[in-house]
């Protein structure tokens, strides 16, 4: 996040971000780099950038002529429609890494048909790695928009395979197959990092909620399951009830009502954590369940969590769970200031009932099906993030797909010019193939940009969700924040240097920035100002907290690329990220990371840079 009173020394931090992610050594002393790095194998998979390197059966597959639509950008591959015996193959060659536990094929398909059968599959598409066929689609699958299809391929770590979409037609009457947004992402970190003390650990949420007509009051139900990863016995959990801070206890906005599955308590930190005693303490290994009615009342305001209007953005308003961890539970206050969040990777299916003429972005994967009569639910999935966040309101969409295959739609509210939203379309494209570049590929599917002029901050970013002003360079340091807040977690409050220093220095990287001479104008405030000081420091020294987090933090790290040399930062960086994928960064991780990297003592490097840890 950055605010609008520091938005001077904004730009020189987001810079630094970018530098510290393409710089940074591969070595953790915490954690052993990870054979497979992270990455997006096919090729061309929004059809954007020509032909090239697919084959087609015939010139034309690749097209954007009229009568069918893109799912992202202008271009896609239209097979059949020709309404005769015909066959139509679109084919890549694709190598997925060796090393690499996780593998999953996406892509976006519509199908739309003359043919008037219920029951015969005429008209086929099949889609094929290798010599294994994933799934066949007929005319029978026929629908009024792009659904997206998913299959894990981990199978064929190693292997170089032909990915391949073959769709036949019978004598008469047409099938239209309409492909687009193809994308082969592999991690090697499908299981967060093992870490006992952390805990309760493997979150899963499921969510369902219902909004009143302004998208404004959501009401429903929401489950929590988790597992003690910890020796140490769980006799209780925490709900972190975040939004609570933006109304008072006696009107809260986020209100849990009816729990199962243990003993609610009383609320505390200002009414943003709830206590739920489990009925029984859960041993290491163990697993629970809780339940719970869930309401939620916007303010008014263009905030985080406020609506702006018929604009409603809703960030933190799900509770998540509260970390226990060496230092014990990790209960701190809301900061306006810049975030307090701290959690660990989780999955979230939320289902989201509301008036068929709002748009509804959220966090993770879409997918909207009809309601009842004049509404639509909207069902988004999202595996290993830290949050979820969506909007609601008549916004204007475009929607276009990164040259590396991310597809990426901007959301503005009235007032945003349509020459601004596709600027932010066109930054939102590069950026995260900047990113994705220097520290692993994207892995949450598709991105949200939500951009409104009026918002007090600079951005907020959530995973596959940010809130942004018509800004290049906040827009380009919100989507950063994917890796190192939410790729690569750290706990905010204590630790705010480890997501916004990284995340301005990977800015920086990505606008070309060098940060020459940055550290040059450093002048501390005092004796106990230190970039690695918590929100609890910055909240009572609050305007030097940009100077320092965002400025002399991405200013540092370019300082250490300087030491270690361009290409061992880099390295550092990568491999760093690798090694923490979905879990958690520590001060003291990093900086065992960043010596492995090199044979000079760094230990005056952080003494001077005022990084303890």
């Amino acid at each position: 996040m950055r605010a609008t009173p520091h938005k001077a020394l904004a730009t020189s931090a987001f810079a630094l971000a970018a530098l510290v992610a393409a710089a940074l050594p591969a070595t953790s002393a915490a954690a052993a780099p990870a054979a497979c790095t992270p990455a997006q194998v096919v090729a061309n998979g929004g059809f954007e950038s020509g032909t090239s390197p697919w084959t087609q059966s015939q010139t034309g597959l690749i097209t954007n002529r009229t009568g069918q639509s893109a799912h992202g950008g202008t271009y896609f591959a239209w097979l059949n429609g020709v309404g005769s015996t015909h066959t139509d193959t679109l084919s890549q060659s694709v190598t997925i890494p060796s090393g690499c536990s996780s593998a999953s094929l996406t892509f976006w398909l519509h199908v739309d048909t003359t043919e008037t059968t219920t029951s015969t599959k005429y008209d086929k598409l099949t889609a094929k790695i290798g010599a294994t066929t994933l799934a066949t689609y007929s005319n029978l699958d026929k629908n009024t928009g792009y659904v997206q299809k998913t299959f894990d391929v981990s199978a064929f770590a190693g292997q170089t395979v032909n990915l391949a979409f073959t769709g036949t037609e019978d004598s008469s009457l047409k099938t239209n197959f309409v492909l687009d947004d193809v994308a082969l992402n592999t991690s090697g970190g499908t299981t967060p990092p093992a870490d006992s003390t952390r805990t309760p650990a493997a979150p899963a949420y499921t969510v369902s909620l219902s909004s009143d007509a302004a998208g404004t009051v959501w009401t429903g139900h929401q489950s929590a399951s988790f597992t003690n990863t910890s020796a140490t016995p769980l006799g209780e959990v925490y709900l972190r009830l975040w939004d609570n801070y933006h109304g008072t206890c006696a009107a809260m906005p986020i209100v849990v009502s009816n729990v199962t599955g243990g003993t609610a308590g009383a609320l505390s930190v200002n009414c943003t954590a709830l206590k739920i005693d489990l009925p029984a303490p859960l041993t290491q290994g163990q697993s629970a369940t809780i339940g719970f009615d869930l309401g939620i009342t916007v303010p008014s305001g263009a905030d985080r969590f406020g609506h702006d209007g018929a604009f409603s953005f809703i960030g933190n308003a799900l509770p998540v769970l509260a970390v226990r961890d060496g230092a014990g539970w990790h209960l701190d206050p809301y900061t306006n200031n810049g975030e307090s969040f701290y959690s660990l990777a989780a999955d979230f299916s939320v289902a989201l009932d509301h008036p068929s003429g709002l748009l509804v972005p959220a966090t993770g994967a879409s997918v909207d099906t009809p309601g009842t009569s004049g509404r639509t639910v909207t069902t988004a999935t999202a595996s290993k993030v830290r949050d979820f966040a969506w909007a609601a309101g008549p916004f204007s969409k475009i929607s276009g797909t990164s040259a590396a295959g991310t597809p990426v739609n901007v959301y503005s509210v009235s007032g945003i010019s349509a020459a601004d939203s596709q600027s932010m379309l066109t930054t939102a494209k590069s950026a995260v193939d900047a990113h994705s570049a220097r520290f692993g590929a994207y892995p949450y599917g598709e991105l949200d940009a939500v951009i409104d002029n009026n918002f007090w901050f600079g951005g907020m970013e959530y995973p596959g969700f940010v809130l942004d002003l018509v800004s290049t360079t906040a827009l380009t340091h919100e989507i950063a924040h994917q890796w190192w807040y939410g790729i690569v977690g750290d706990d905010q409050y204590n630790n705010p240097w480890l997501d916004e220093a990284f995340t301005d220095y990977a800015t920086d990287l990505a606008q070309n920035k060098t940060g020459a001479s940055c550290w040059n104008s450093v002048s501390w405030a005092s004796s106990a100002e230190k970039i690695s000081n918590s929100m609890a420091y910055w909240d009572t020294h609050s305007s030097r907290y940009s100077t320092v987090i965002y400025g002399y933090g991405k200013c540092a790290l370019h300082d250490l690329r300087r030491v270690l040399g361009d290409t061992a930062m880099a390295k550092l960086l990568k491999d760093y990220a690798t090694s923490h994928w979905y879990g958690v960064s520590t001060t003291a991780e990093f900086k065992a990371a960043a010596q492995a990297a090199t044979t000079t003592d760094l230990t005056s490097f952080w003494t001077t840079h005022r990084i303890d840890g």
